[in-house]
């Protein structure tokens, strides 16, 4: 099926039909945050999953029947998807946990006026190319991404879900008080993940000791979340996401787009991202 048929525009970008439909938007755009809601924003497939992990965990001291007991969709659920509507996240206590594949731009009034916690996760661009190629192929409320190179001109131009990557990453580097926001790289999990948990625990001001940081850190090792039936999305009925084609949580590495990526898909991909990123000053560790 075509964007036309399966996409909604909104905003500029395109959102699936299937899980956006106009009242969850409109849910959306009338929320009311609180200061002391932590938001988890990706663009897609840049680790929602790891960090709809790794927060929850911290925020219960490490209690594993946080990411245990809710599929990670209701733990820590998407404020523009349709069930959030139905998920009664006014009478939630404190503090609560949601997220975002939204742009800067796009999020809700409540948003700028609260300044609620934000942990912006950011994942070489490369590496979510590769990883979404593989998902867009599995889901039926996503168009399938056919040959390669028409799959990277359209994830180049932004004609896929959520937009473009680069619009998105320089949107939130870009935001207004940004002391209430934590910029963090899918790499950086990989490269020392009970250092990232430290880090975002002193972010969210939770105090950890060593032992709950360690057990954390376990938790959310990827082969770990990989066996979480309320992490690997196992849950989701085939005929919506098909994992017999391919796993949603595939191989949580980075530089696999080295095994995905022509020479000449790759170079291409690097001139559009110089182009599109040489006013950017943050320095990335992909980079």
């Amino acid at each position: 099926m075509s964007e036309a048929e399966l996409y909604t525009l909104y905003k500029g970008v395109y959102l699936p039909s299937l899980l956006h439909p106009q009242e969850s938007l409109k849910y959306y755009e009338d929320f009311t945050f609180r200061p002391d809601d932590i938001l988890i924003v990706t663009y897609p497939k840049s680790g929602t999953t790891w960090m709809q992990e790794i927060v929850p965990l911290i925020s219960s001291g490490g209690d594993p029947a946080s990411v245990e007991t809710l599929p990670n969709w209701d733990r820590v659920p998407w404020l523009e998807e349709n069930r959030a509507c139905i998920l009664n996240l006014e009478q939630r206590p404190s503090p609560r946990m949601f997220s975002t594949h939204f742009q800067y731009n796009m999020m809700p009034r409540s948003f700028f006026e609260v300044k609620p916690k934000v942990v912006y996760v950011m994942r070489n661009p490369k590496d979510v190319f590769t990883s979404s190629f593989h998902y867009f192929g599995i889901t039926s409320f996503l168009v399938k991404p056919g040959p390669q190179g028409e799959f990277l001109h359209k994830f180049l131009n932004g004609e896929v879900m959520f937009g473009s990557w680069f619009d998105h990453v320089k949107s939130w580097l870009n935001a207004d008080d940004k002391e209430h926001i934590m910029y963090i790289a899918y790499e950086e999990l990989i490269m020392d993940l009970k250092d990232s948990v430290t880090r975002i625990a002193q972010f969210l001001e939770k105090s950890l000791d060593a032992e709950a940081v360690e057990k954390i850190a376990e938790q959310c090792l990827f082969k770990n979340m990989k066996h979480n039936k309320m992490s690997n999305y196992s849950l989701v009925p085939s005929e919506i996401m098909d994992q017999t084609k391919s796993e949603f949580l595939r191989k949580g590495i980075a530089g696999d787009w080295k095994n995905q990526l022509t020479e000449a898909e790759a170079e291409h991909f690097d001139a559009v991202y110089k182009d599109r990123m040489k006013d950017v000053k943050y320095k990335f560790v992909w980079e």
